[in-house]
C-alpha cells in the first residue's frame, strides 16, 4: 500500500480549523490543508480572491483551470473543476478538447490561448513573451494578472492534492454549485483570532 497524508479527525483539528472547517462544503481539499492550519485562511482567501474577488470571466478561467489539472495530471482538481466547469456552461466537446495531449487545437482562437497560458505556466513556469502579450493585449493587465494567479495557484494546489494523495469523495459534493459558490462559503469563515 502507498503511503498517503491522513486527513486529520476532527480531535486532530485546531478550534480554529474546526471552526473554518464547519463552514466550508466537506471536501477532502479542505480538510487536508487542516493538517497545515496556520495555511488553512490564507488558502481559502487565496482561493476566495481568483473565484470571487477576480474580475476574470468565471467560464474562461475554469478551461484554463482544467487545463492546468490535465497537464499536472491531478485527478482530484480535474474531478471537481470538470462539475464546476460544466455547471458553468462548458459542453463535453470543449471539456474533451482542453483534455487533449499535446497542444489543444480543438477549441477557439481565445480558449486555445487560455490552454497555452495553462501550458505553460504548468510546464515552463515562466509564460513566454507571445502568450503574455496575447492576454494583456486580450485582457489588459488586471485581468491578464489574474489569469496568471489563476494558473499559479491551480499548480500549487494540484501539486499538493497529488503529494498528499487527496482522494475524490464517496460522493458528488459539487453539485450544481458554481466555484463561487464553494468559495463564498470559504469567503464567510470566521477570521483567525489576532
Amino acid at each position: 500500500m502507498s503511503p498517503s497524508v491522513p486527513l486529520p479527525s476532527d480531535a486532530d483539528l485546531t478550534e480554529e480549523a474546526r471552526k473554518t472547517l464547519a463552514t466550508l462544503p466537506p471536501l477532502h481539499v479542505f480538510r487536508m490543508m487542516a493538517n497545515a492550519p496556520a495555511s488553512l485562511r490564507p488558502f481559502l482567501d487565496l482561493a476566495g480572491s481568483i473565484l470571487i474577488g477576480s474580475e476574470f470571466d468565471a467560464r474562461k478561467r475554469e478551461i484554463a483551470v482544467l487545463r492546468v489539472a490535465h497537464v499536472t495530471g491531478s485527478s482530484y482538481e480535474w474531478t471537481q473543476h470538470e462539475r464546476l466547469g460544466r455547471n458553468l456552461g462548458l459542453e463535453a466537446a470543449e471539456i474533451d478538447a482542453i483534455a487533449a495531449d499535446g497542444p489543444v487545437t480543438g477549441l477557439d482562437e481565445e480558449g486555445r490561448l487560455l490552454c497555452r497560458v495553462a501550458d505553460e505556466i504548468s510546464r515552463d513556469v515562466r509564460l513566454s513573451d507571445e502568450a503574455l502579450s496575447a492576454i494583456m493585449a486580450r485582457y489588459g493587465v488586471r485581468q491578464a494578472t489574474e489569469l496568471i494567479v489563476c494558473c499559479s495557484y491551480f499548480n500549487m494546489l494540484s501539486r499538493f492534492l497529488e503529494s498528499t494523495r487527496v482522494e475524490l469523495e464517496a460522493d458528488d459534493l459539487i453539485g450544481d454549485r458554481i466555484p463561487g459558490e464553494v468559495a463564498g462559503a470559504a469567503g464567510s469563515a470566521p477570521e483567525a483570532d489576532a
